[in-house]
């Protein structure tokens, strides 16, 4: 771990700088950069190739075991937790099938903060005294009431009904 950040970052800063750092020698590092990589890394990649295509194939919904049986099937012999490795390493996480696509309310009818509501008033507002609009009927008066309507219609309502 220490020798890839070091390769990784040697552009950046000095490889004295970082193997001082890291406690590591320069001797070190550079016999790991010009060592031949191992088997197992060649075969990994070669099977990490094949475990994406099959995985890709599947339009990216087998997980780790679909993709594990289906290697097998082609005759490519592996453990299981090797495939679940090589797909962690390469980011491929299987999408469940038709999930996303549901209406989370799980009815058919979306729920009441979706459904389309009128908000137009049944009756046309009309002016009052003071400028803001008002219905026709919220200034009529209750039987018993002795105030005066604040609308101008409902004024008018009102001294004609006396």
């Amino acid at each position: 771990m220490k020798f890839g950040f070091i390769a990784k970052h040697r552009g950046i800063w000095p490889v004295r700088w970082m193997c001082e750092a890291l406690g590591v020698s320069r001797g070190g590092f550079y016999a790991w950069v010009t060592r031949p990589r191992s088997r197992r890394s060649r075969a990994d990649e070669e099977l990490g190739a094949k475990v994406r295509a099959s995985f890709l194939g599947s339009d990216r919904t087998y997980g780790a075991r679909r993709v594990w049986k289906d290697l097998a099937a082609e005759g490519v012999f592996s453990g299981l937790h090797r495939i679940e490795r090589l797909m962690r390493s390469q980011a491929l996480k299987h999408v469940r099938a038709g999930v996303g696509c549901r209406p989370i309310w799980g009815s058919g009818k979306p729920p009441p903060s979706l459904r389309t509501y009128s908000i137009a008033p049944l009756k046309p507002l009309l002016p009052t005294a003071n400028g803001s609009l008002t219905s026709p009927m919220s200034g009529r008066l209750r039987a018993g009431s002795t105030s005066q309507p604040s609308s101008i219609y409902s004024r008018a309502v009102w001294s004609a009904g006396r």
